[in-house]
C-alpha cells in the first residue's frame, strides 16, 4: 500500500509531490492535509492540483488523468440551447452574487455524490473572491438567482469549480456567458476537472495529464 504524502498545514509554500505520483485508484489522488489558505490554493491550481473532499475528511488534493477541459473556441451550443439564448429568458451577470452562487452549489452537493462544499471551502473561496482571484457567473430570472458557477482565474486559464441550476438551462446559459467573456479577454483554456455529460455536451473534452501540464506551463505561469 502506497503511503499518501501529508502536507504541513503550517507551510502553505510547501511544494506538492510530482503529478506523476498521483494514484490511479482513486484516479488522481495526490496528497492530503495542508490548508486552504489563498497562497496554498493558488499554488495548487498553478501546478494542476485542486482540493476535493467530503465534510469530515482531511483535505484531499487531486490531479486526475485524463483531465476534462474546454477550449473556448470549441464551445458547442445545441439548437435547443441556442433557442433559449435567443429568447433571453435569463439575465446574466458576473461577480454580482459570488457567495450566493457558492452557497447554492453547496446545497446541491449535500445529497449528491461527490464533494460536499463545507464552510471551510466557502470561506476560503470567498476570500479568494475578495482578493480578485475567484469569480462567479450568474443567471437570473425575475430577480431570482436560478443558476451559476464559480472558479479561479490565473494567467490565461480559468479553473471551474462548481455550478448549479434551479431552472432548466440556467447553468448552461451562465456557462456560455462565462466562456464568451473569458474568450473576449484572451483566456485560452477552461479546466473542468473531471468528466461530466453536462460539460461534454457543451464541448468539453478529455486530455491527458501530461498535455494539461504542458498547457499550464504555457498559459498559467508558475511561481
Amino acid at each position: 500500500m502506497i503511503a499518501l504524502p501529508f502536507l504541513d498545514p503550517q507551510d502553505p509554500c510547501q511544494s506538492f509531490p510530482p503529478l506523476s505520483q498521483a494514484l490511479d485508484e482513486p484516479n488522481g489522488l495526490l496528497a492530503a492535509g495542508g490548508c486552504l489558505s489563498s497562497q496554498r490554493l493558488i499554488n495548487a491550481y498553478k501546478h494542476g492540483v485542486f482540493p476535493w473532499f467530503s465534510d469530515g475528511e482531511p483535505i484531499l488534493w487531486w490531479s486526475p488523468n485524463p483531465r476534462l477541459v474546454l477550449f473556448p473556441e470549441k464551445l458547442y451550443i445545441s439548437t435547443r440551447l441556442a433557442k433559449t439564448l435567443r429568447q433571453q429568458k435569463f439575465e446574466v451577470t458576473t461577480n454580482q452574487a459570488f457567495e450566493s452562487v457558492i452557497e447554492n452549489c453547496a446545497k446541491l452537493r449535500v445529497n449528491a455524490e461527490g464533494t460536499w462544499i463545507s464552510e471551510e471551502i466557502k470561506q476560503a473561496y470567498s476570500k479568494l473572491h475578495k482578493e480578485g482571484v475567484a469569480h462567479s457567473f450568474e443567471a437570473w430570472r425575475e430577480g431570482e438567482l436560478v443558476g451559476g458557477l464559480y472558479g479561479i482565474a490565473l494567467g490565461k486559464m480559468f479553473f471551474g469549480e462548481s455550478m448549479f441550476h434551479s431552472q432548466s438551462d440556467a447553468s448552461k446559459v451562465a456557462f456560455v456567458h462565462c466562456v464568451n467573456q473569458l474568450k473576449s479577454q484572451g483566456f485560452a483554456l477552461i479546466d473542468c476537472q473531471v468528466y461530466s455529460e453536462h460539460l461534454a455536451s457543451l464541448g468539453a473534452e478529455e486530455i491527458s495529464r501530461a498535455e494539461f501540464s504542458q498547457l499550464l506551463t504555457i498559459y498559467c505561469s508558475k511561481e
